[in-house]
């Protein structure tokens, strides 16, 4: 299933369509799972997608039995054989995706994601905050929040849990970020009203809103060796409002969502007082998240 937020033919021309691809992969069916990838980028690009989110580890699988069988599907970046067809398929399509990959680097194991585009490799971000099971298999990431200066703008990205972390989007967006891409694979939290909204959708908004920021988050759905997944992929416009989604619970979609980076960045000027950027209390503390403040144990 398809689901179409924005009207082709009235896209303006400082519109960036971003598309955020929910499926379901299997894990240990990395050829399939990657044949599928490719099949939903192509139909995104089809309609007039320039940038792709697909989910977390999505070649992979997420649910793995141990750290052996992570290692035997994870592959270096961006020489592995997943990234080479991504590469290909950009190239061919003209486009930019994000895709969820399980990163091998020497005897090193990272959840990561890569960005590429049209003229090839963009970079690789390693997923800072693991979540549960993660442990047992992954390195937290090592080379903090970089943003991506590209054609369409400043691409940030971050994985599932890191969402939960305010520093995570604050990071993005002191750097510049326009867009933040979310690979994720979310999960129901403890006490999750069955009638209310997955908790990672009202995170998305409000860092969205607090930043100024877009994020687009493409979830997996599916259940994996007794693990269930929530859907509701979803983006968030820089005013905190979703502009397309959340997507069902269970279904494969794909969600698309016309971008306008110049008013994005216009609406973090709140009112003739206010910007949620420039307001920011350096002399408290410090630009980068330190308190700047002494601490001390009572």
């Amino acid at each position: 299933m398809m689901t179409l937020q924005y009207n082709p033919a009235e896209r303006g021309v400082a519109d960036l369509v971003v598309a955020c691809v929910q499926m379901e992969p299997h894990v240990g069916s990395k050829h399939d799972n990657v044949a599928q990838c490719i099949r939903h980028i192509e139909a995104a690009a089809h309609r007039g997608a320039s940038l792709v989110v697909l989910p977390e580890l999505a070649n992979s699988g997420y649910v793995f039995n141990d750290r052996d069988e992570a290692f035997a599907l994870a592959e270096p970046l961006p020489e592995g054989e997943t990234a080479q067809l991504l590469a290909e398929t950009t190239q061919r399509l003209g486009i930019h995706v994000v895709m969820g990959i399980a990163e091998r680097a020497g005897k090193q194991l990272y959840n990561s994601a890569i960005l590429t585009g049209p003229a090839g490799h963009i970079g690789v971000y390693r997923k800072l905050h693991l979540w549960n099971n993660e442990h047992r298999f992954f390195e937290p990431g090592d080379r903090g929040v970089p943003v991506f200066d590209t054609p369409l703008g400043r691409i940030a990205i971050a994985i599932c849990y890191d969402g939960w972390f305010p520093e995570t989007y604050r990071l993005a967006a002191t750097q510049g970020a326009d867009i933040v891409c979310v690979p994720t694979n979310w999960v129901p939290m403890p006490a999750q009203p069955e009638d209310r909204p997955a908790m990672a959708t009202t995170l998305t908004m409000a860092a969205a809103h607090s930043n100024g920021v877009v994020i687009a988050c493409a979830n997996r759905i599916g259940m994996e060796r007794g693990q269930p997944f929530v859907g509701q992929s979803l983006i968030v416009g820089g005013n905190g409002w979703p502009v397309a989604g959340p997507a069902s619970v269970d279904r494969e979609e794909i969600l698309y969502a016309a971008i306008d980076l110049t008013r994005t960045r216009s609406e973090r000027t709140l009112n003739a007082f206010n910007h949620v950027l420039s307001d920011r209390r350096a002399d408290v503390y410090d630009p980068m998240l330190g308190t700047g403040w002494p601490t001390s144990r009572t």
